[in-house]
């Protein structure tokens, strides 16, 4: 039997780390998310039961969850200091005739890949993964223990039997795969969210999320490649055998690492992957030069920045010529207008490029384009081509300056930009057929209402037929399949599906519902929070801008948005329709068991970030022991529950109405002593 149960765990392990390799790194979605999901559960339940039989890399450990006001500034045992860097071969050269001058004839070097992504040290106690700190300056950095808990390569727990140090720090790169950042940048970029402008930022901007529920769903990885323990000579004696043993303790460990004997195939090695390392499926910038000989490493010792027992050789970008034939504007659902240079097709890091990005009016601006350029393109973190600069003496004399328009290039509204904003918005988004199209065509979305049976060139093609010209006439379809059946591609069987898919959407939870209407800067996990914390739209529609602001991982910048979009009668009219269509506008209350009565008759509101708990499990913790949640102050309010980060006007609101400002640990003590 209990052969029986660790065979399961190991094949729902071996299964799931499967399903997340091909969904973040190859971009492949091989399972449905019900599917993965009741697997997962699966083998929570069973790991739970067997505790002993359960994966030091389970996939149910990577699932996050913690939330941090601000991250403990934590001393390196040892520096973590940066490396020189050269461009050419004469400069590799001449790093290791210093090298043989220095120790008396010829050494090993080990070359690795030079990640671009964000340098990590992690220290392991006894085996366990105990803390993890970013570079920071080089003497101390950020503790982000939690965040790189999430990231599904880096084991928990080291393999039993292996002979590894009680105490050690294991150096590394975090990065995101070329695939799983398009994914994710063209996601936000759907949802108006900033986009980022390569996969290391994209990846450092997750490692400092303070929630770690929400780092596990951005597909984080990580090589590590350097090991520092007392005494380390005695273990090995050179980085080879260390870089071997710490793979064998289970680290994740670039395979296309190379030990090499004179310093002709190390730059073999660097000649080589100037060219095939746009065949990877993550970013690198060069190669790193390390002495093997830990021995010798000693005796070469260090400078005030950087060892002298190592470099880097870093790569040019590359960089071709062609010509701008032209540029196009796209309108993005959020009315957004994007730039696209149209370009002669040029071979670019192998592949074809025909277009480029520009941004926004500022790019073309600061490049001075003008039309029939030539100029000069690269590859934006080695994945998005960019224009550089322009060639002025290419320049034809008939040559015009570009000038960003001044109207919607798709409707003709006047473009508007707001303050602190360098993007363009056309604010007609009732008559401006990307933009209503676009808002269709997200809210039938896998993530969002999920319309199974309705796919996205089925609105472009309703919408061009005039059967649709809102979101709530995709609810209108159902009493129109006699007009749907006679439209050419549509059978009988099609028509069923999408009204049995528009159907089953009506059952989605409010927070998905909120999620796919498209407001402007509110995501998925956004969307979440304000459904969670305002728990109806009507409560929500009743919230100041002040009230949205607070709510965790919400702003100012966002709380507008919603604010604007509640508060325009087309939209509400838009609502009320959908409302009465059946979709969930509330989260179902569900009964509640309560824990205790001690906060009963008693109301509270929660502001600000808090070390121990979310807003959500407060909220809950107070409910349960019979307390009531409110959305705003008032003179109804018993008492505050202030965290880190509380907005001023809120405290100053507090004060004046002589509402008790208190702790989460002072509402512990509540619970506790009633």
């Amino acid at each position: 039997m209990s052969q029986d149960i660790q065979d399961r765990i190991l094949k729902l392990t071996t299964e799931l780390n499967e399903y997340n390799y091909q969904y973040y790194v190859l971009a492949n979605s091989v399972v449905s998310d019900f599917d993965f999901d009741k697997k997962l559960k699966e083998l929570e339940a069973l790991e739970n039961e067997y505790p002993e039989f359960r994966d030091p890399n389970s996939p149910t450990l990577k699932v996050g969850g913690d939330i941090t006001s601000k991250f403990n500034t934590v001393a390196h045992r040892w520096p973590m200091l940066s490396l020189s860097n050269t461009y050419n071969e004469q400069e590799l050269r001449d790093f290791d005739e210093r090298v043989q001058k220095a120790i008396g004839h010829p050494v090993d070097y080990v070359c690795e890949l030079k990640f671009d992504g964000l340098s990590i040290s992690i220290t392991f106690e006894n085996g366990k993964l105990a803390r993890a700190i970013t570079r920071g300056d080089g003497t101390q950095g950020d503790e982000v223990t939690n965040n790189v808990k999430t990231i599904r390569s880096i084991p928990h727990q080291l393999k039993e039997g292996t002979a590894y140090p009680a105490s050690f720090d294991i150096r590394g790169e975090i990065f995101m795969h070329k695939s799983a950042f398009l994914r994710l940048n063209k996601e936000r970029e759907d949802n108006g969210e900033q986009t980022y402008a390569n996969p290391r930022n994209f990846a450092s901007g997750t490692i400092k999320l303070q929630d770690s529920g929400e780092v596990a769903k951005r597909p984080l990885d990580c090589f590590l490649y350097f090991l520092y323990t007392e005494n380390r000579n005695k273990l090995f004696a050179t980085h080879w055998d260390s870089l071997q043993a710490v793979k064998e303790w289970g680290f994740p460990v670039c395979d296309e690492t190379k030990l090499c004997t004179s310093i002709d195939e190390v730059l073999n090695f660097v000649h080589y992957w100037d060219i095939q390392r746009h065949q990877l499926t993550y970013d690198i910038d060069g190669i790193v030069i390390k002495v093997n000989e830990y021995a010798y490493q000693e005796e070469l010792g260090f400078t005030a920045k950087s060892p002298r027992w190592a470099t880097s050789f870093k790569f040019k970008a590359e960089r071709v010529e062609t010509i701008l034939n032209s540029i196009s504007y796209q309108i993005g659902r959020t009315g957004a207008v994007t730039p696209v240079a149209n370009l002669q097709p040029v071979l670019l890091a192998g592949t074809t490029v025909k277009r480029a990005t520009l941004h926004n009016a500022n790019e073309i601006t600061r490049l001075d384009l003008h039309t029939g350029d030539t100029v000069f393109v690269e590859k934006g973190g080695e994945i998005i081509p960019k224009i550089i600069a322009a060639n002025p003496e290419k320049r034809p004399a008939s040559a015009k300056t570009i000038l960003y328009p001044a109207t919607c290039p798709e409707c003709g509204t006047t473009l508007i930009r707001h303050d602190g904003e360098a993007v363009h918005y056309c604010p007609n988004e009732d008559g401006c057929r990307p933009q209503i199209v676009g808002k269709m065509q997200h809210f039938i979305g896998r993530k969002m209402m999920d319309i199974q049976g309705l796919g996205k060139e089925t609105i472009d093609a309703f919408y061009r037929l005039g059967l649709i010209r809102r979101i709530s006439d995709l609810y209108s379809l159902a009493t129109r399949q006699d007009e749907l059946v006679n439209l050419e591609r549509f059978g009988q069987k099609s028509i069923e599906n999408m009204i049995a898919g528009l159907e089953k959407s009506k059952e989605k939870p409010f927070e998905k519902v909120l999620f796919a209407l498209g407001i402007r800067h509110v995501g998925e996990t956004v969307a979440k929070k304000l459904a969670l914390h305002f728990k109806s739209l009507e409560h929500l529609k009743n919230a100041s801008i002040e009230d949205i602001a607070n709510v965790q991982d919400a702003g100012i910048r966002i709380a507008e948005s919603v604010y604007e979009y509640l508060h325009q009668e087309a939209h509400l009219a838009e609502l009320d329709k959908l409302a009465q269509y059946g979709l969930n506008f509330a989260i179902e209350e569900k009964e509640l068991l309560l824990a205790g009565e001690s906060l009963s008759g008693k109301t509270f509101l929660i502001s600000g970030v808090f070390a121990d708990f979310s807003r959500e499990e407060l909220g809950a913790l107070i409910e349960s022991h019979g307390g009531k949640m409110l959305s705003s102050i008032s003179a109804k309010l018993n008492y505050l529950v202030a965290g880190d980060k509380m907005g001023p006007s809120k405290l100053v609101k507090a004060e004046k109405l002589k509402v008790p400002i208190i702790s989460d640990q002072d509402l512990l003590k509540m619970i506790n002593q009633n």
